[in-house]
């Protein structure tokens, strides 16, 4: 919970998708002028999936269709720098995120400073420069971007491996669906004693008009200029 005067939001997502990563830039700098504590919750989208019923949107032909529009329209609007990767099914359905979600649990669990660049450096792969994020050397490049020492990039890489990691991946994934997460962004925001759900990068206005805030748009003017 958060402290005292303070709004929490929590912020649920996985690197396979591209709208968690519109919603996470989005929560990003709206932080300070909405005053939040943002709490940033690495999950398995496809644990989410599996427990749930819910089917990837690319699945329905039709709607996958559509969603390749879509992000790239989003990613404009939201000034994020996507792009949809040359063989879809294959990096995102077929090779998926689990060892890079694992990595970023280990980094959560032991040098959480480094989760927000590290994640970001995840999506710029996959969704901006269509590289991949499964491959050990791939993850360790994007360790190495966000800033992380290479010794220390190798021993969580190791880590992310153990049944602690993999256990704590589970846990989160299992705590958001608790909270009735079916897909991904999903915020969960605590006020006072008042909790809500929010699915979608779509939905972070309806997210400010709970915590009592405004909507300044997807890239909002810094307060301090």
């Amino acid at each position: 919970m958060a402290a005292a005067g303070k709004k929490l939001v929590e912020c649920f997502y996985d690197v396979v998708s591209p709208y968690s990563w519109l919603g996470f830039e989005c929560l990003s700098r709206y932080r300070h002028i909405w005053n939040i504590e943002l709490h940033f919750r690495p999950v398995f989208l496809g644990g989410i999936m599996g427990g749930t019923g819910n089917k990837p949107p690319a699945m329905l032909p039709k709607k996958g269709e559509y969603m390749m529009t879509d992000i790239m329209r989003m990613a404009k609007y939201y000034q994020v720098p996507a792009r949809i990767p040359k063989d879809f099914f294959d990096t995102i359905i077929k090779k998926g995120s689990l060892s890079a979600m694992r990595f970023l649990t280990a980094v959560d669990l032991t040098q959480p400073q480094f989760l927000e660049p590290l994640s970001r450096e995840l999506w710029m792969r996959i969704w901006s420069r269509d590289e991949d994020i499964t491959q050990p050397e791939s993850i360790l490049a994007a360790a190495g971007k966000a800033g992380l020492p290479l010794d220390q990039a190798q021993k969580l890489l190791e880590m992310s491996t153990s049944a602690e990691v993999k256990n704590r991946l589970r846990e989160v994934t299992d705590e958001a669906m608790k909270y009735g997460v079916f897909g991904l962004p999903s915020f969960v925001a605590h006020v006072g004693d008042q909790t809500q759900l929010f699915f979608g990068s779509d939905r972070i206005e309806l997210l400010g008009d709970f915590l009592g805030e405004k909507w300044l748009g997807p890239v909002p003017a810094s307060p301090n200029l």
